[in-house]
Parts: C-alpha cells; sequence; structure tokens
C-alpha cells in the first residue's frame, strides 16, 4: 500500500491485460474505511487491516469484478456496491450489499451514473477531509500514455451516445484529482485545475463529434 494523499491509499499495481494497469484505493475516514475500485493482491490485506479494514467496497462497472469481490467481502465483513444494472456480470462473484440507481450522496460521496463505458459505468465524487475532490472516474476517461482515452465497450452495453452524454456531465465537475482504475502508462491518477479538466473533456468529445 502507497499513501498518496493524507487519507487515501493505492494498492500496488496489477496487470489484467498487456499494456493495462491497474489499482484500488483506501479512503481512510472515521466514518468507515471506502475500498474503490478492486484488488486480488492478497498480501495487502493485513495493512488495510492495519488501516481500519474496509466497511464497503464501491466498484465503479462489470471489468473490475473477479473472485476477490468474494475474497474481500468474507475477510473484511464489508459491503459490495455496484450499479444495479449489472448485477449479472459482477453479481456473479458476490451479491451486491447496495445496488446503485441514479445519482446520489452516500456519506462525503457522490455517486454519478455514467453510462457508456459500460450500461452501469459509475463515478464517485468524495470530499475529502484534506479539502481535496477525488473523482473516481473509473475506465470512463482515463490517461493512455499521457493522454485522456476513453473506450466503449460494446460488450458491457457500451454506447457512444450514452457515453458523449456522461462526459458532458463530468465536465462541470470540479475535482482536484482524477483517479481511474485502469491506465496504460505510469499514470494511475492525475491533479488538475478546472480549467485543464474542461479543456481534457472537451478535447475528447471532440473526437466523438
Amino acid at each position: 500500500m502507497k499513501q498518496i494523499f493524507p487519507d487515501l491509499w493505492q494498492t500496488d499495481v496489477e496487470h489484467p491485460f498487456w499494456g493495462v494497469s491497474t489499482h484500488a484505493y483506501l479512503l481512510v475516514q472515521e466514518t468507515g474505511n471506502i475500498l474503490f475500485y478492486n484488488t486480488s493482491i492478497k498480501k495487502e490485506y493485513a495493512e488495510i487491516k492495519e488501516l481500519g479494514g474496509i466497511s464497503s467496497q464501491y466498484v465503479s462497472h462489470m471489468d473490475e469484478a473477479g473472485p476477490s469481490l468474494a475474497e474481500i467481502k468474507k475477510e473484511f465483513g464489508s459491503k459490495l456496491c455496484f450499479h444495479k444494472s449489472e448485477v449479472p456480470e459482477i453479481g456473479k462473484y458476490a451479491p451486491a450489499d447496495y445496488l446503485f440507481d441514479k445519482t446520489e450522496t452516500i456519506g462525503n460521496v457522490e455517486i454519478i451514473h455514467t453510462p457508456g463505458h459500460t450500461r452501469g459505468s459509475v463515478c464517485f465524487l468524495v470530499h475529502s477531509t484534506s479539502g481535496k475532490k477525488y473523482l473516481f472516474t473509473g475506465d470512463t476517461f482515463y490517461l493512455n500514455h499521457g493522454k485522456w482515452d476513453i473506450r466503449v465497450n460494446g460488450y458491457g452495453g457500451g454506447s457512444k451516445t450514452d457515453l458523449m452524454q456522461s462526459l458532458k456531465l463530468l465536465r462541470e465537475i470540479d475535482a482536484d484529482v482524477i483517479i481511474f482504475s485502469a491506465s496504460q502508462g505510469n499514470n494511475p491518477y492525475k491533479e488538475v485545475t478546472t480549467e485543464e479538466w474542461r479543456l481534457a473533456v472537451d478535447n475528447v468529445l471532440h473526437t466523438l463529434a
């Protein structure tokens, strides 16, 4: 585990596919720690326990699913949360304890349904006690060797039209750090200004138009 901000820890890198790097992130807070995305690195469980364990695991979309979902639930007694439209794909590994439906706020986390990459893709905006705002974009928006990129997964119900609408929604969010679940290259997250963020989204929207 690597501490990247006062209340946020990053798991070791995994490479589920050639050229693709993934991490999970543990938000440590008094109201209960949240694990964003997923990790299958069991050696990190001990350190996660020292940090207070996992209260809930928030999965952004079906590509993060795997046997480790059930392992984490068993190890930490945590609640598994994901979008209701992806129960067939994610639920086969572990049952949901809470299903996201529409945009809502749980504690200091805004749950934002952003279909496009897959039909049930969800982004999470965290209002951190550190003063920063973390935007977890899953695979909806990520860095590909330093350049912002997107991908529509047809097998997961992805849609170019839906993705364009989701990106327009994300464009208006003021965030300080963009954190994705998968990337290509050595940049698993990026700090941005509001102007940088909106320009990045505009540039990608232009390629979809």
